[in-house]
């Protein structure tokens, strides 16, 4: 079984057993710092110790023993709080056993030290935004769906998934950021240009949406529909 957004380490050739020795240096790191919410500078992060919990976790997860997996996580970050890897596979794993709420703040940690661009911080951005969305926390989901989608300009799909909840939601206004940012990346979408319209036709902003429905027009001039709404927009302009 894997886990759903971003793939773990292989299973590590090292057995369970060689993992489980004493430690004397770990149990008094993690004895002092075991909480994951302390700031930890200087001589108090130890990253050897941090990557020996990390390879535990790893094999435990590939074993499917997720709560000692995630034992060991928590450890490896607790060891070393900005050890980006342990905190992707800690948020994979709350994510994949669907334990949302303990998976949104490791994902918002992960992207916030991810410096470059991979498909790992894709996914997380993208992951995040839309557990934020499904939690109805719109003011902050939507910063994570604009970004995801300039992080992932191809992906026409997930802008028509996002500005429809938001619209379904009665968030019109965040629908037509996502729609807007969708023509920004994909300038050529026609069909983008349309739901922007529809969108602004529907909050009776009917200037607005009948240069949407010109645009799309411009970008796809056979289009017979899209013509059919730029004439239909301006009739009920000029009555």
């Amino acid at each position: 079984m894997k886990l759903s957004y971003v793939s773990v380490a292989a299973v590590f050739a090292l057995s369970v057993n060689a993992y489980t020795q004493d430690n004397s240096a770990a149990g008094n790191v993690l004895d002092r710092y075991g909480g994951l919410d302390i700031e930890r500078v200087g001589p108090t992060i130890d990253r050897d110790l941090a990557q020996k919990m990390f390879r535990r976790g790893n094999t435990y997860s590939n074993l499917q023993r997720y709560e000692e997996a995630i034992d060991e996580y928590r450890k490896a970050i607790s060891a070393d709080p900005n050890y980006v890897e342990a905190i992707r596979n800690l948020a994979n794993t709350y994510y994949f056993l669907e334990r949302n709420d303990d998976a949104k703040p490791l994902l918002a940690r992960f992207i916030a030290l991810h410096t470059d661009v991979t498909a790992s911080l894709i996914a997380a951005v993208s992951t995040l935004g839309s557990l934020e969305r499904q939690s109805g926390n719109f003011a902050v989901s939507i910063d994570y769906d604009l970004r995801a989608i300039e992080l992932d300009p191809l992906n026409d799909s997930q802008v028509h998934i996002m500005a429809n909840t938001y619209n379904n939601a009665g968030e019109a206004d965040k629908a037509l950021q996502i729609y807007s940012a969708g023509i920004d990346v994909m300038p050529g979408n026609a069909f983008f240009d349309r739901n922007l319209g529809r969108i602004l036709e529907q909050e009776g902003r009917l200037d607005e949406a009948l240069l949407a429905y010109e645009s799309a027009v411009a970008k796809d001039p056979e289009s017979e529909f899209y013509a059919k709404l730029v004439d239909s927009t301006r009739r009920r302009l000029q009555r």
